[in-house]
């Protein structure tokens, strides 16, 4: 780069009014979408210092927005780095396989995170986004852990991802399927865990979740699939949606999640050479049309996202078709 050339880009202080797409929309994401390239580091210090002001106030992190909001952006420096991207997000396209004028579905691959974090310079988010520079609006509509692959939904629409939000707190009309493999073989009659999950942080930082009686209701229902000796084919229906319960509450019944770096068996796990966590997202279903009587205004939604290649290959590998 010539020395004279600035690597950022200045932009002026701006007023932004919100529009009936946004209302309900935390500050703090409403922020990130519209200061792409600042980091949100700074995005969380100009909200702390007052840089940015709504209806010329102050707002907590949190507040969320209402119609007509005005909101005062402060002058900026955002980066115009052309580094390449990085590779896994160069096909990230490809793993849409369903889109429609409210939102479109990815089928994730293992090992890439939904959004950048610490550590992280991006995610699948900010990948899609990169690629989609006239979409006007993209987000997520929930989570996937970085090692779990399959299906997630991204929201074209703030009043889509309000409503499936929604939905998703319920759980009254939408169900969420996984399909897994765990190390033992798991008992039939072993259909349901109901362990108590509560959230815990690290003195690192790390985020983990452990069954504690103070933790909230947790309702786990598997299927055995297949199984022998070594392992189980499993299918999990959440009946609550903790963080990282799945991989809790089989790990707390003895069949850790077979590549589950957190709470699974790192021994037995090089003795099948686990190639990644054997968690993926399979399916969901939204009963739209029961939701619409209660003029919530989603569409049904009925998806299948198909195994990993890798995944798929480990479940040959082990359970053969007779």
């Amino acid at each position: 780069m010539p020395p004279d050339q600035d690597p950022m880009m200045h932009e002026p202080a701006r007023m932004i009014q919100v529009e009936k797409d946004r209302i309900g929309q935390r500050i703090d994401n409403f922020l990130m979408l519209e200061l792409k390239g600042v980091p949100k580091s700074r995005v969380y210090q100009m909200i702390r210092k007052g840089e940015v002001r709504v209806n010329k106030g102050r707002k907590r992190p949190d507040y969320k927005l209402q119609d007509n909001d005005l909101i005062r952006v402060p002058p900026i420096r955002r980066s115009i780095s052309n580094e390449p991207v990085d590779y896994r997000f160069i096909s990230i396209l490809e793993y849409i396989f369903f889109e429609s004028d409210q939102f479109l579905a990815i089928n994730k691959p293992a090992g890439l995170a939904v959004h950048g974090g610490t550590g992280l310079q991006a995610g699948l988010i900010e990948a899609l986004r990169s690629h989609r520079p006239e979409s006007p609006y993209l987000e997520l509509a929930h989570r996937l852990d970085r090692d779990t692959s399959g299906l997630i939904i991204i929201a074209k629409k703030r009043s889509f991802l309000r409503r499936f939000q929604a939905a998703l707190r319920s759980r009254l009309f939408l169900q969420k399927n996984y399909d897994l493999v765990v190390h033992g073989s798991w008992p039939k009659k072993l259909e349901t865990v109901a362990l108590p999950i509560q959230k815990v942080e690290l003195r690192s930082g790390e985020r983990r979740s452990r069954v504690n009686e103070d933790g909230k209701p947790s309702r786990t229902q598997f299927t055995v699939k297949r199984r022998n000796r070594e392992a189980t084919w499993l299918s999990a229906h959440l009946v609550t949606g903790r963080m990282h319960q799945i991989r809790l509450h089989a790990a707390e019944m003895g069949h850790p999640v077979i590549g589950d770096i957190k709470y699974g068996d790192e021994v037995k796990d090089a003795g099948l050479a686990a190639p990644r966590m054997m968690l993926h997202a399979s399916s969901m279903v939204l009963n739209g049309n029961t939701l619409a009587n209660a003029e919530s205004g989603l569409p049904d939604i009925k998806l299948n996202a198909p195994l990993e290649k890798t995944m798929a290959l480990f479940i040959d590998k082990h359970f053969p078709q007779d």
